[in-house]
């Protein structure tokens, strides 16, 4: 596994090729959600874009955010390489949030910080980040990509949901579902490999692949950037991977309780990568899951993993077709 993280040996992805001077195309992620104003030293505040139908902050722009704010205080020489944090209060999607950095440790090749992110004077995120200067080493493994056809074959979110709305027979309470659905501005596209039955209540297993990136232009040149997209985009659908074998039972709360990610090799965010998903474990309310992000090229770029709450209830509604 290359320990490397500059990205200059990839090319622009091809679909987005040519951006980089249209100005009005980069990427909102960059010019927007991961922008964060400077207060003080090693203090940032932070503004929000997308809030998901609970309306709870979304979990993935807290990581990213944290992240951002964490390697605002590194070298220039070091990538993040990990990260470990916990949800402790709900975040509220009216108010910015404030993120305070700790430069717990600077080492040669080794840099740790620990981020806190405030509302209303109370923390409601954790982390702890760690960056490393790359370093050489001939041990070097990874998990071979799982073989799915590649984006080009495949409908996005967005098409799904329209070829559903098509259907005359749909439930109208549903169609509403689903255009309020179409109608949110996520900033990032994602792809199913193989997009889950909504419509039956029938288990599946607890394993989901699509693929992912960015909406918009990034651009090769900073890899920290790539790692605080990448942990935005990791938090989307993920813990969702844990409930496909109980789709009988509907949702009545669920919410991350901690997100941890591996930064293996480089990569860039705006090009597609498949997100394979996994659910290990379920139980006492609880359920686990663990991630991988692949480069098309087969090469394993990030490891995640995160557990969550899951309260549900049994479902007695029939198709909702």
């Amino acid at each position: 596994m290359a320990a490397s993280m500059q990205c200059k040996e990839f090319p622009e992805p091809e679909s987005q090729s040519g951006l980089a001077a249209e100005a009005d195309l980069r990427s909102v992620l960059v010019t927007s959600v991961l922008n964060l104003e400077p207060l003080d030293t090693d203090l940032f505040r932070g503004t929000h874009h997308w809030v998901p139908a609970s309306q709870r902050l979304f979990g993935g722009q807290i990581v990213g955010q944290a992240l951002v704010a964490a390697a605002k205080s590194v070298r220039e020489d070091v990538q993040a390489h990990s990260l470990h944090c916990y949800f402790v209060r709900a975040g509220d999607p009216k108010v910015p949030v404030l993120y305070q950095v700790d430069r717990t440790r600077d080492g040669n090749s080794f840099s740790v910080r620990s981020v806190k992110a405030i509302q209303y004077g109370q923390p409601i995120f954790i982390c702890q980040a760690s960056f490393q200067k790359s370093q050489a080493s001939p041990l070097k493994h990874q998990f071979p990509m799982p073989s799915v056809p590649p984006p080009e074959q495949l409908l996005t979110h967005e098409q799904l949901i329209e070829k559903y709305l098509r259907d005359p027979n749909l439930v109208e309470k549903y169609r509403q579902g689903l255009t309020k659905m179409l109608a949110r501005e996520v900033p990032i596209e994602i792809k199913p490999v193989n997009p889950p039955d909504v419509f039956h209540q029938e288990p599946q297993e607890s394993r989901q692949l699509f693929w992912v990136r960015a909406r918009g232009y990034i651009g090769p040149s900073d890899m920290k950037l790539h790692c605080c997209v990448a942990a935005y985009i990791s938090d989307y659908a993920f813990l969702g991977t844990a409930l496909l074998p109980h789709l009988k039972y509907s949702i009545r709360f669920m919410v991350s309780l901690d997100h941890s990610m591996w930064f293996h090799s480089s990569f860039r965010s705006d090009d597609w990568m498949l997100y394979e998903c996994e659910s290990p474990w379920a139980g006492d309310c609880r359920g686990l899951v663990h991630g991988r992000l692949w480069r098309r090229d087969g090469v394993l770029a990030v490891s995640c993993a995160q557990e969550g709450v899951l309260r549900v209830k049994e479902n007695h509604l029939q198709s909702k077709m």
